[in-house]
């Protein structure tokens, strides 16, 4: 079976961080479009009136609603990667130990990104009985520059989802050019939790952007695809092939050899000039007489910093979509992955 790994340079890269990459999301949350913006796009809360050279921070919007099938987005905060002992902090969870996520031991990085798991039990402060906590994961990545970075924690211990959120940011500025087109490559690593069931799993993949900076004139044309993608359970087991032995079933004898790719919507007003970004993404899969079907559909959010007229540039951002779970009927499944991609 094919299993996660710990990779040396994601250590490396973690260990040399000084101080912590990842910043408190602002008390005064906004969305895009900021003063030098040309262009508002749909973008979670976070930095206010954000411009080409400020740095951006923006965090998974909280529901509050009991009920609601997304209640408990968005209640992760005090995000914090402690370099000295490569641990994680994460607040606003409950039953998650101290607050303070261990690095994994059965999975410790997702294509590079590294995870960190909350303690199983806490001591009672008076008594020192052991008390079961739920089971929490993040996955962290930082990039090679330090310019970017984002985290991502969910819990398998909710039906429906439970409590967690994401986080993404920039440090310092953004060159975008008026004219030509610009191509980013990186991993792709992510966390899936489930609206029916419980437990946790991840999945992993190979990502593209590319951006034309000529068209839309209402925007950046902004196209993006996940390929390579697998599956695994909490224990890092492959188990792609069950489920795209459940998608050729549901598919009435289709031969899918590989779980679908995620494709970006290519259209106007998805970028603005700070270079934020955002759009709706999903996957088809084809039956056996060739008709298309939704298999995932949701969004991802971006932003790119750097230089992009020198190719000294990235883009960070999240994807959050959901799907019927082929492998468990009457199963949401919802990804929440997080890139890192570089300019090339």
């Amino acid at each position: 079976m094919r299993r996660l790994y710990t990779s040396a340079l994601a250590l490396a890269l973690l260990a040399g961080c000084d101080g912590n990459p990842l910043l408190p999301p602002p008390p005064d949350p906004g969305t895009g479009g900021g003063t030098d913006g040309i262009h508002n796009v749909d973008l979670p809360p976070g930095t206010a009136n954000p411009t080409s050279k400020s740095d951006i921070v923006r965090q998974e919007s909280k529901d509050t609603s009991p009920g609601s099938p997304t209640y408990g987005n968005g209640f992760a905060t005090g995000y914090a990667y402690n370099a000295a002992d490569d641990t994680f902090t994460v607040d606003g969870l409950g039953f998650d130990g101290a607050n303070v996520y261990q690095r994994g031991t059965a999975v410790a990085s997702i294509n590079g990104y590294a995870v960190y798991e909350s303690d199983s039990t806490y001591a009672d402060d008076a008594t020192g009985t052991p008390i079961d906590q739920f089971s929490h994961r993040v996955l962290y990545g930082v990039s090679k520059t330090g310019r970017t970075s984002f985290a991502i924690v969910r819990t398998g211990a909710y039906i429906p989802y439970g409590f967690g959120g994401f986080i993404y940011q920039r440090e310092g500025g953004v060159t975008l050019p008026t004219s030509g087109q610009a191509h980013f490559a990186g991993a792709y690593g992510g966390i899936r939790d489930f609206d029916g069931a419980s437990g946790l799993q991840y999945t992993d993949g190979q990502m593209t952007i590319d951006i034309d900076f000529n068209d839309f004139n209402e925007g950046n044309a902004v196209k993006g695809y996940v390929t390579d993608r697998h599956y695994y359970d909490i224990d890092g087991n492959d188990i792609t092939d069950s489920y795209v032995t459940a998608l050729n079933e549901a598919s009435g004898g289709a031969t899918i050899t590989e779980l679908p790719t995620l494709v970006f919507a290519v259209g106007p007003g998805t970028m603005d000039s700070n270079g934020e970004i955002s759009g709706n993404v999903g996957s088809t899969t084809i039956d056996s007489s060739g008709a298309a079907t939704t298999y995932e559909a949701g969004t991802y959010y971006a932003v790119v910093a750097g230089d992009t007229t020198t190719a000294n540039s990235e883009v960070t951002g999240i994807i959050v979509v959901t799907s019927t779970d082929p492998v468990n009927p009457g199963v949401t499944a919802r990804e929440t992955g997080g890139f890192i991609l570089y300019q090339e």
